[in-house]
């Protein structure tokens, strides 16, 4: 008697422990509506960040020029290489490279502008000053893969006096982000 009592004992400690298949069917579905909402969210977060390094990367760059201008106390030019965000740092006289980077350096699928048109590059002089045309870099995602309305584009901008400052197009008024 003592045998079948312990055996039920055990199986009702077993059955109290384990799910049933339609709660496991609820959390699958569950999990799978959670998922479906979260896909498109994260998808437009992995685009703005690429924005958001292509844009920094473009600043550093920037920054770096300016930097060895002054230190150097020589002309550095800084140039876009082609339309995916690549750059390189380099002096104006005999074009001796200090520094470049690529395009698809954590920034895929960006397109970088600059405006005006075919300005691609700023000189540097040794005070850090540029007299270039080069009044802004535009950087954003085609919109086959982000729409415009979700898209964060950013605009790298360059100062006569040579202040290289990130700003969002899209934020207007006294707001210390807009262009």
């Amino acid at each position: 008697m003592k045998s079948n009592l312990s055996f039920s004992a055990a199986r009702a400690r077993f059955v109290q422990r384990a799910f049933s298949l339609v709660e496991l069917m609820v959390t699958v579905a569950v999990l799978s509506l959670l998922m479906v909402l979260a896909v498109p969210s994260f998808t437009e977060w992995i685009q703005n960040s690429r924005i958001r390094t292509a844009a920094e990367s473009l600043q550093n760059g920037l920054q770096l020029a300016r930097g060895e201008a002054v230190k150097r106390n020589a002309g550095v030019e800084f140039a876009l290489v082609g339309t995916t965000g690549g750059w390189v740092v380099r002096l104006a006289v005999g074009g001796t490279v200090i520094q470049q980077r690529a395009g698809a350096e954590g920034a895929a699928g960006v397109v970088v502008t600059a405006a005006p048109a075919g300005a691609t590059s700023v000189r540097f002089d040794g005070l850090g000053r540029t007299n270039e045309t080069l009044a802004s870099i535009a950087i954003d995602v085609p919109t086959s893969a982000l729409s415009a309305a979700r898209s964060r584009d950013l605009r790298i901008t360059v100062s006569r006096d040579g202040a290289v400052r990130m700003c969002d197009p899209n934020v207007t008024g006294t707001d210390l982000r807009s262009c």
